[in-house]
């Protein structure tokens, strides 16, 4: 299994274009440490919010750095945990970005929560998310 992410390749001169991001694909999966897992993402939220974290202007968040990921929130199941309370298979949502796989990081900043199966995985991101 190989990863797949989008990352930020140039700052953007008023609307973002292709050329401001770069596929990068065939990478190696990221190895969780303790307190982390490995989801693959399957839902990711697109926001008005992801174009000033383009910007490397003075904000309320660190900008994106060039060549990194592209932050956003994300559903996606948990492929191997090393995080307590965390199994493979349940849905969790949190900031993984634009990549097929990321590390969530329960003992950080990052705040991850457990997604209820009873709705579709998607309200996590909207209705029964941040948003709402």
């Amino acid at each position: 299994m190989t990863n797949r992410r989008i990352v930020l390749a140039s700052r953007p001169i008023g609307e973002p274009t292709d050329d401001d991001f770069r596929l990068e694909s065939d990478l190696p999966l990221p190895k969780p440490e303790p307190g982390q897992m490995l989801v693959k993402n399957l839902y990711l939220s697109v926001d008005p919010y992801m174009r000033g974290r383009m910007s490397d202007r003075p904000s309320y968040a660190r900008p994106v750095g060039i060549g990194e990921v592209m932050v956003g929130g994300t559903v996606g199941r948990v492929v191997e945990s090393l995080a307590d309370g965390y199994a493979p298979g349940d849905l969790v949502v949190g900031y993984g970005g634009w990549q097929e796989y990321s590390i969530f990081d329960t003992k950080g900043r990052q705040q991850v929560l457990k997604v209820s199966e009873s709705l579709p995985p998607s309200t996590a991101l909207g209705v029964c998310g941040m948003p709402a």
